[in-house]
């Protein structure tokens, strides 16, 4: 098969590229500049996204921006459509529909423009990658006291766990919501942060902090976790174990 990566050289996007290849298929990479294996094309004008699609047996949209998701959907479902491609495989999040972020919100009116458009589709929901929650608490990290969100769960997940599942669904037939995809562990942001500690062998006092407002509730709910889909693999533990991570005083 041949198949068109938006966002395919981005932290999943590229090991969704390589999945594609390993098992023998065409990945072409969606890219504002020429290279080897990419089309290029600019979902921001439209420019190229006709060519880029025309004669793809699927199209992998994984290409984020945050405050231009919706628009450039439009754009990708627009020549989507008129190219007649037979399958677009969006990804979202795990809790768009629970937890009040814009960014949330973007993914959620994305995912009703994909359903309504007439292309066949599939839409994958997945938890938090591991590679968020490490960026996160690095920030943190930096203060003397790494403070954290009291009450919080978090299931992160790996991106070649995730790469995995696109690759079967974008090799597969169209299924509409497949079911989510979360890490195999729900745990405590202080629990994670900890993890964390002892993985860089930095000595730090982890802090939970009770914060205010309907976002903070809705993460205390259970609204980034998906305990019935603990399909992925790959722990944090794992993750952290497989880079670089060095000791910090």
């Amino acid at each position: 098969m041949e198949i068109l990566v938006t966002g395919g050289t981005g932290t999943l996007g590229r090991v969704v590229v390589e999945r594609l290849q390993e098992r023998g298929h065409v990945a072409r990479v969606l890219s504002r500049r020429d290279g080897p294996g990419r089309v290029v094309g600019d979902l921001e004008t439209g420019a190229g996204i006709a060519e880029a699609v025309r004669g793809v047996d699927a199209v992998v949209h994984a290409a984020s921006r945050p405050g231009h998701d919706v628009a450039q959907a439009r754009a990708l479902l627009d020549a989507m459509r008129r190219a007649e491609v037979p399958h677009l495989v969006f990804v979202s999040i795990v809790g768009v529909d629970r937890v009040p972020l814009r960014y949330y919100r973007d993914k959620v009116e994305i995912e009703g423009l994909v359903a309504a458009s007439g292309v066949p589709w599939t839409v994958l929901r997945a938890s938090q990658f591991h590679d968020l929650l490490l960026t996160l608490l690095q920030t943190l990290g930096r203060s003397p006291v790494l403070p954290v969100l009291a009450g919080a769960s978090f299931q992160p997940v790996d991106v070649r766990d995730v790469a995995e599942r696109l690759a079967d669904l974008a090799t597969g037939a169209p299924v509409g919501r497949a079911p989510d995809l979360a890490g195999p562990q729900v745990r405590s942001m202080a629990d994670l942060a900890r993890a964390w500690l002892t993985a860089t062998g930095r000595r730090r006092a982890v802090l939970p902090v009770r914060l205010p407002g309907a976002l903070a509730r809705a993460v205390r709910g259970g609204g980034l976790v998906a305990p019935d889909h603990a399909d992925g693999r790959i722990t944090f533990e794992e993750f952290l174990s497989g880079r670089r991570v060095g000791a910090r005083p």
